[in-house]
């Protein structure tokens, strides 16, 4: 595998990794957006991931959580329905904070690879010069 090579699965690693942590971020912000019954809830992210052909990941698809989410009695809150009532998002917060160290490191990694791809391309532009 030559290092252009390995910069380009490195690369695309790193774009989807980039994605995943977006996706993550979004949902983690959102875990208490509150909307009234009538409304649908926030809908978490979660990204579908496919090998590239050649080597290399993307992103095939985004599939969203259930818009139902949860119905919660806070008979207080603003956007409460008659019965007391609001929609909150069905996003699991453990999940989301374990997939968001995988997602940074699997980044980590692929930047480590994008350096030492990088290091053995100017070592053999070293070589070539003696």
């Amino acid at each position: 595998m030559s290092a252009f090579h390995l910069l380009g699965v490195a690369g695309s690693s790193l774009g989807f990794h980039q994605t995943w942590l977006d996706a993550l971020a979004h949902n983690i912000a959102n875990v208490n957006t509150v909307r009234s019954t009538e409304e649908d809830a926030f809908q978490a992210q979660m990204l579908v991931a496919r090998s590239r052909p050649g080597g290399g990941v993307e992103v095939a698809g985004i599939v969203t959580s259930d818009p139902d989410g949860r119905v919660v009695h806070q008979p207080d809150h603003p956007l409460a329905d008659a019965d007391g009532n609001v929609r909150l998002p069905e996003v699991d917060m453990p999940s989301q904070m374990s997939q968001l160290v995988m997602a940074q490191r699997g980044f980590q990694a692929s930047v480590s690879v994008t350096k030492n791809a990088q290091d053995v391309y100017t070592s053999a532009l070293q070589i070539g010069r003696q």
